[in-house]
């Protein structure tokens, strides 16, 4: 579960809870703070990475689709992510494809990983299929 206050794409911060862990995090430009609750805390940078994208977290797939404009069909878009893993908070550079479908549909593909997820009208996840849903 996660719960994410977005005061731009460029400022946010959010709570996750896992099964095992509480990850804290906050998203100010091209700088990204992370904490484990009771275990590690790391700022991460962006670097020559195009986005963040963190596991388990619909709002850093918000971030090409906003910026981009891929709520409408269109040609897929290939980006480099600083992908970081959770909990361990190590993080690596990640090619990712996002193929605009139309209606608010894009195709996430992620190495051998695809799968479609849905937007609502600002850009935020509704359904990340297989994974993740939005409640409330």
């Amino acid at each position: 579960m996660e719960v994410a206050h977005v005061e731009s794409l460029d400022s946010a911060h959010g709570t996750q809870l896992g099964d095992a862990y509480e990850l804290r995090w906050r998203l100010e430009g091209p700088r990204l703070e992370l904490e484990v609750v009771g275990a590690d805390a790391k700022t991460v940078d962006l670097g020559d990475a195009d986005f963040f994208d963190v596991f388990a977290s619909p709002f850093f797939n918000s971030l090409p689709v906003v910026r981009d404009g891929l709520l409408l069909a269109g040609p897929p878009r290939d980006y480099t992510m600083r992908f970081v893993q959770v909990p361990s908070l190590d993080n690596v550079l990640n090619p990712q494809r996002y193929a605009p479908l139309g209606e608010r549909v894009v195709t996430y593909t992620s190495g051998e990983f695809e799968t479609d997820i849905e937007f609502d009208a600002d850009g935020f996840v509704t359904l990340y299929h297989g994974f993740l849903e939005r409640i409330g």
